[in-house]
């Protein structure tokens, strides 16, 4: 039975709404969000534990649980470079995992990307498929990834450009050969999630943007 449920990326634009769906399945008992900063709940499942990110061998403790949801993410704008986009994106995510994964975590969850490849020449979907292939290589009994495209929904950071990709875009994925490029909702990648980690299984398994749509 499932009682314990660990999100990195809480406060992210799918963190948030895992937070608030996972909270209602009646066996799930306890959410931990590992954050930066503070980040109150009024949702009595959810207890938030602050961890130094740059330090993160040292909240081991806070990493044993039934359940790692990983959404972690961030922009090369927010992190004022590209290296510190890939120390969020990649390494801290790696870090994390691998904590959970000598914690004995069974089931771990990863948000992903529409495209990662770790040989890609694109930046982003590069660190993407790195950490994927980072992920694949540890303990885990049970990865599940998701590759979403663009997520929309609101968020509390300012994302100009995703704002433009969300209004433009759904009206562009109607050409022939783009739907599959469309954009998505951050609450329904976390819906796809949830349900995903209230079914049983093991091994590695990976649902694309049609999938987290349609199944």
């Amino acid at each position: 039975m499932i009682n314990k449920a660990i999100i990195l990326g809480a406060t992210g634009l799918i963190g948030k709404h895992l937070s608030q769906q996972l909270s209602v399945e009646n066996n799930i008992h306890e959410i931990v969000t590992l954050t930066r900063r503070p980040a109150s709940s009024s949702i009595a499942k959810i207890r938030n534990e602050v961890v130094d990110f740059e330090r993160l061998e040292d909240f081991a403790q806070l990493f044993r649980g039934d359940l790692m949801f990983s959404c972690l993410g961030t922009t090369k704008k927010q992190a004022g470079s590209l290296e510190q986009q890939y120390k969020v994106d990649v390494e801290y995510q790696f870090r994390a995992a691998k904590l959970a994964a000598e914690a004995g975590v069974p089931h771990y969850l990863l948000v992903s990307s529409s495209g990662a490849n770790a040989k890609s020449s694109n930046a982003y979907l590069r660190m993407k498929g790195e950490l994927e292939q980072k992920i694949l290589a540890l303990s885990f009994p049970r990865i599940s990834i998701f590759r979403p495209s663009l997520l929309v929904g609101e968020r509390f950071d300012s994302r100009p450009a995703e704002k433009i990709g969300a209004i433009l875009l759904p009206w562009i994925c109607r050409l022939p050969g783009l739907h599959r490029y469309r954009p998505i909702a951050g609450a329904q990648v976390a819906t796809k999630m949830v349900s995903v980690s209230q079914q049983g299984g093991t091994g590695v398994e990976t649902f694309t943007l049609e999938e987290l749509f349609y199944s």
